[in-house]
């Protein structure tokens, strides 16, 4: 079968020949229906060195997942070939106190590692091996190729979203900073799980804020010091009660604390590698900063509902598996509007 795999450090990506996985005792083996590229994917192509222990090369990227159950093997139950299946991307033990809670994004021995992301393989294949059925979740009507990102890009956004979920009462204000892929789904998951709160999108371009427009923020601002004057504006000048940065570089940030209010949360989804400047004073008193990463096994079922009730729709551009190379340049080159997906059986 045909792989995008990383095969060393600092190199782009091959598009290789391998076998066929097969499916062990427990463990599932899918056609792949969609893979999503994300900028996770960027950040582990540049990495200078091995990403930690557990690493190894080559491997086959791609960890938002969907597709088809091909073979089930011995001892899956509930699970039968053709059953279309979205892929939980966390990776976890299944046995340490945060696993048995649906939590195996945090999980204490494997630290949610899933595939694609150097542990073991991803989905860019005809075929993706699940190591167990756990991971896999029924689709229903959903088309996996178009469903791939609900487990990164809408999981992700939920889980953030959802933490705060208490602050976003009548009156309320999210300030959503970055309104790419991420960005998009986290401004459609506000506007479906928290109707009363009054939702600002920041960016840097005009064409991404009119998306974030249709996809349901109230007020699309450019990114700079009138953005801020305008948020302190809204807020009567207190400030948010959430600001969500997509991005997480250093000027997001320092704008994420200059417009979150006293006993606000920050909430740092993007990797950009950027820290939140800390003082008495900034960011406000008790104001919460998480970095949260990926999002629990039921909160994705959750997130399946609300795709299959048609209250977030991922903004996707299809690559068959051999443009996979390209989907990434123009990821990196900022030209995907919302989620580039790679589908091997197009």
């Amino acid at each position: 079968m045909r792989a995008f795999q990383l095969v060393k450090w600092q190199q782009p990506p091959e598009l290789r020949e391998v076998p066929v996985p097969e499916p062990g005792p427990g463990q599932v083996l899918v056609k792949v229906g969609g893979a999503g590229a994300c900028h996770s994917d960027l950040h582990i192509m540049q990495a200078p060195a091995a990403l930690g222990e557990g690493t190894r090369l080559p491997f086959t990227l791609g960890h938002e997942n969907a597709g088809w159950v091909d073979t089930p093997g011995p001892g899956v139950t509930g699970f039968a070939s053709g059953d279309p299946v979205i892929v939980y991307g966390p990776w976890g033990c299944g046995l340490c106190a945060n696993c048995r809670k649906g939590r195996e994004n945090y999980c204490q021995h494997t630290s949610g590692q899933g595939g694609g992301l150097g542990s073991h393989d991803g989905g860019m294949a005809d075929y993706l091996l699940v190591p167990a059925s756990r991971f896999l979740i029924p689709l229903g009507t959903l088309d996996p190729r178009e469903a791939a990102p609900l487990t990164d890009a809408a999981l992700t956004s939920y889980h953030a979203v959802k933490r705060s979920l208490h602050l976003l009462g009548a009156g309320s204000t999210a300030v959503v900073i970055g309104t790419g892929g991420l960005g998009q789904m986290a401004i459609q998951i506000l506007r479906a799980i928290s109707t009363a709160t009054t939702i600002v999108a920041v960016d840097t371009t005009a064409a991404k804020l009119e998306i974030a427009t249709h996809m349901g923020a109230d007020e699309t601002l450019l990114s700079g010091d009138q953005a801020v004057t305008r948020i302190k504006d809204i807020t009567r000048g207190q400030g948010a009660e959430l600001v969500l940065d997509m991005v997480g570089v250093e000027p997001t940030l320092r704008m994420a604390a200059r417009v979150a209010r006293v006993l606000g949360h920050i909430t740092l989804v993007g990797l950009g590698g950027g820290a939140v400047p800390v003082n008495f004073s900034s960011p406000p008193h008790e104001c919460s900063v998480a970095a949260p990463y990926w999002g629990y096994i039921p909160e994705l079922m959750e997130v399946i509902v609300l795709a299959q009730q048609q209250k977030i729709k991922v903004l996707i551009e299809h690559f068959p598996l051999e443009q996979a190379a390209e989907a990434y340049r123009l990821l990196h080159d900022g030209k995907i509007q919302g989620r580039a997906v790679i589908t091997p059986h197009a």
